[in-house]
C-alpha cells in the first residue's frame, strides 16, 4: 500500500531549508517585500500582527502559532504596525548571519523571536504545489494540530543554539518535517479548499482507493474494485472521488501515470516503448496518444524539452562560481 502524499512530495523534489531568524522587541515593525518563494515560519515567543497588502485588518499571531505563505503578498509585521517601518533588505545587511535583531531586545518577558524557512521545488513541483495551496495557511497554535509544530519548533531552536555536528543537516530535516505538518494540519480543513490532488491526498475516505491507483500504476484498475476498497457503491464512489479530486476516478489514474512518465522522461534514459509497458499500455503509440492528450506534447518532445531545461538550470546554478572566478 502506498502513500500518496510522499509520492507527490517525491515527485515535486520538495525541500526546505531553514532561511534565518528574527529577535525583535519594544515597538517595532517590518516591511516584507513581495516573494515567489514559498516560505513557512513558526513562532516561538512573544505576540505581534501580521498585515497583507489589500487586507483591512491585521491578524494577530503568538507563540507557537505557524503559517505557510504561497501566494507573493507583500506584507509588514510588527507589534506596532503603526511605529516607523524598517525594510526586510536594510535589516539583512546589517544583520550578524542569518539572525536579524531589530527594536529594544533588552527585555526578554517582551521579546519576539520567529524562526522562517523556505520550499524549494523542482520545476514540476512549482506548477504542481503552488496551484494547489491556497494564498496563506495559519495553523493557530491553540489548535489540536498545533502540538507536533511546536515540538518541531523547539528542536529547531535547540539545534541553532547547540552548533553540534550536523546541526544544519538536521535543522534542514526539522523544517522539512514543519512543512509537512502544516500540510496535514491544513488536510483537516479540506472542505473548506477546491477539489483537487492536493484535497484528494489529505481525504480520509478515498484514502484506500488512492492508496490501491499508487501502489500499482501499471493496473488496469477498475472503478468496483476501488469503490470496494472504499467501502462504497460504484455510483457514490465516483461522484465523491470527483468532488474531491476535481476528476473521474480512471482519470486521476490516467494523470498519475503521466506524472510518473514525465519524471521518468526527464531523469532517465528508459526507451519509451519499456516506459509504455511499465504504466500499463500495451503499445508505444497508445501510450504516447495519452501523454499527449494529458501533457499536450509528444513524449519525445517532452524529453527534448526538459533536457534543455535541466542544461539551463545547470548554467544558472554555474554563473555565480564563474562570475567569481
Amino acid at each position: 500500500m502506498a502513500d500518496p502524499f510522499s509520492d507527490f512530495l517525491s515527485l515535486m523534489r520538495a525541500r526546505s531549508v531553514v532561511s534565518g531568524e528574527l529577535i525583535a522587541g519594544g515597538a517595532w515593525a517590518i516591511d516584507f517585500p513581495p516573494t515567489g518563494t514559498l516560505k513557512f515560519w513558526g513562532v516561538m515567543r512573544g505576540r505581534a500582527s501580521l498585515l497583507f497588502d489589500g487586507d483591512d485588518a491585521p491578524t494577530g499571531i503568538e507563540a507557537g502559532d505557524t503559517f505557510l505563505l504561497r501566494a507573493p503578498r507583500a506584507h509588514v509585521l510588527g507589534s506596532d504596525l503603526a511605529a516607523p517601518r524598517a525594510g526586510l533588505a536594510d535589516l539583512l545587511d546589517r544583520s550578524a548571519g542569518a539572525v536579524i535583531r531589530h527594536g529594544d531586545i533588552t527585555h526578554d518577558d517582551d521579546t519576539f523571536r520567529m524562526i522562517g524557512g523556505k520550499v524549494e521545488l523542482g520545476a514540476e513541483g512549482n506548477r504542481m504545489l503552488l496551484d494547489a495551496l491556497p494564498p496563506l495557511i495559519h495553523v493557530r497554535g491553540t489548535s489540536r494540530q498545533a502540538a507536533p509544530l511546536r515540538w518541531l519548533l523547539e528542536q529547531l531552536v535547540r539545534e541553532r543554539e547547540s552548533a553540534l555536528p550536523g546541526s544544519d543537516a538536521a535543522s534542514a530535516q526539522l523544517a522539512h518535517l514543519m512543512f509537512i505538518q502544516i500540510l496535514r494540519a491544513h488536510f483537516d480543513t479540506s472542505d473548506a479548499w477546491p477539489a483537487g490532488w492536493l484535497r484528494a491526498i489529505g481525504d480520509r475516505r478515498i484514502g484506500p482507493a488512492l492508496r490501491l491507483m499508487h501502489g500499482e500504476p501499471a493496473r488496469a484498475w477498475q472503478l468496483g474494485e476501488l469503490a470496494s476498497a472504499c467501502a462504497m457503491s460504484r455510483a457514490t464512489f465516483a461522484a465523491y472521488f470527483k468532488s474531491v479530486a476535481g476528476v473521474a476516478p480512471l482519470a486521476y489514474l490516467a494523470g498519475w501515470r503521466m506524472r510518473i512518465a514525465q519524471r521518468a522522461l526527464r531523469d532517465e534514459r528508459t526507451p519509451v516503448n519499456v516506459l509504455a509497458r511499465s504504466l500499463g499500455y500495451g503499445s508505444e503509440s497508445a501510450f504516447s496518444n495519452a501523454f499527449k492528450r494529458i501533457v499536450g506534447c509528444a513524449p519525445s518532445a517532452f524529453r527534448a524539452q526538459a533536457s534543455v531545461e535541466t542544461l539551463r538550470e545547470a548554467d544558472d546554478a554555474y554563473a555565480p562560481i564563474e562570475r567569481s572566478g
